[in-house]
């Protein structure tokens, strides 16, 4: 819906199709309950956004002329439009999929990186303004700020929002890349809710990363390694909580529970990530979980493999999210001790600070230090700060328990 009202209201009318469309499903929920779903839902919404745009250009003096332009174009297409136009679709037929056509097309090269992924991951990926805060580790104020400061950027140039050719899809993949990324990693561990997993979004994420390794534009060896990376984190979803949503870290989980198809899907995707002599940070953190993956237990896991992945992973970007998942390997090799010293390294960094992990791992690797007045003031700030009710009953059984 979102695409096709873009299509024809212009780019810089991102924010008025954001509207239409919110407005058409409001309506939806309202009516359908008592007049039944229509015999063509889509085009049902597509009508009612269709509408309220026009409407609103009606109403709007100062489209003038372009307003008069777009309604007559709109009111040129038949009521039932739906999607990209067969020209656009004849660029990007192997995805055959507007929701990622949407992300190519948010992804323009000329909206700045962090911009352009915080834009998609709003208006395809639905994410709310906590979400994404979340997903980038900042204020939600400042996420906020840079919503509107890039719809105005888009607005004020002019940018055209519209599908690429298949040369200019390599040149927008990494923001793609990134945005499914996030879309995973919000669905495999959820900052807030009931659950500890998303599954709508890991399922998504996977599936629009599974097309993208199959398109011959976008198989590229950083795609597989992604792909590679979600399947081998997703075949232990069925381990890591119980049937009454009980969390189990990786120590605790029931390996035979794990996915073994999943995990060989991913490993096949680890090795076509191989071809050619690229490394990226996605095929490093696919190592990661490969050696997790194919670990009988976690005594026997190679942590000292890991910690070597972890740094060449600084090597690549120096985050505080790697460094912390280092001093976790650390702490597997040389104690928690030397775990503690490398979280202190990085400790007055101001994202780690709002980062629930970083606070409970100090509490453990306290905890097992013996140090416990210590832990329980860890677990105490991680508690302090928004999680899933899974992590919360979690972080609360620690607290008991040290």
């Amino acid at each position: 819906m979102l695409a096709t009202l873009i299509r024809l209201l212009g780019s810089r009318n991102l924010a008025l199709a954001e509207e239409v469309v919110q407005e058409a499903l409001i309506t939806a929920l309202q009516q359908w309950p008592f007049s039944g779903v229509p015999e063509n839902p889509s085009a049902w919404l597509v009508q009612v956004a269709k509408n309220r745009a026009l409407d609103r250009l009606r109403r709007d003096r100062s489209f003038g002329e372009k307003g008069r332009d777009v309604a007559a174009a709109f009111e040129s297409k038949a009521s039932t439009a739906l999607g990209p136009r067969a020209a656009d679709l004849e660029r990007l037929r192997p995805f055959d999929d507007d929701e990622l056509c949407m992300m190519f097309m948010a992804c323009h090269p000329e909206i700045p990186r962090e911009s352009r992924v915080a834009l998609t991951l709003k208006t395809v990926g639905g994410f709310s303004v906590p979400e994404i805060a979340q997903a980038f580790l900042a204020q939600e104020t400042a996420i906020a700020q840079r919503l509107v400061r890039v719809k105005r950027f888009i607005r004020e140039r002019d940018i055209p929002l519209d599908l690429p050719v298949a040369s200019e899809m390599p040149e927008r993949l990494e923001s793609v890349l990134e945005v499914v990324y996030l879309m995973f990693n919000e669905g495999y561990a959820a900052h807030a809710g009931e659950s500890l997993v998303r599954h709508d979004l890991v399922h998504e994420a996977i599936r629009l990363t599974r097309m993208l390794a199959q398109h011959p534009a976008t198989a590229l060896p950083h795609t597989h390694a992604l792909l590679a990376l979600m399947l081998l984190q997703a075949a232990r979803i069925p381990a890591r909580a119980d049937d009454q949503g009980e969390l189990f870290v990786l120590e605790e989980q029931d390996r035979t529970a794990w996915d073994r198809a999943m995990i060989a899907d991913g490993l096949r995707h680890l090795d076509a990530s191989a071809r050619g002599d690229e490394v990226c940070a996605y095929h490093l953190q696919a190592g990661i979980a490969a050696v997790h993956a194919v670990a009988p237990t976690y005594a026997a896991t190679d942590w000292q493999e890991i910690v070597s992945l972890y740094d060449a992973l600084l090597d690549l970007e120096l985050s505080p999210i790697v460094a912390l998942n280092r001093a976790i390997a650390l702490s597997r090799v040389q104690g928690p001790v030397a775990g503690l010293r490398a979280l202190h390294a990085v400790r007055d960094d101001p994202t780690l600070s709002r980062y629930v992990l970083f606070h409970a791992t100090l509490g453990e690797l306290s905890r097992e230090a013996g140090d416990l007045a210590a832990a329980e003031r860890h677990y105490r700030a991680a508690l302090a700060l928004p999680c899933s009710d899974p992590s919360r009953r979690f972080l609360e059984r620690k607290l008991r328990d040290r």
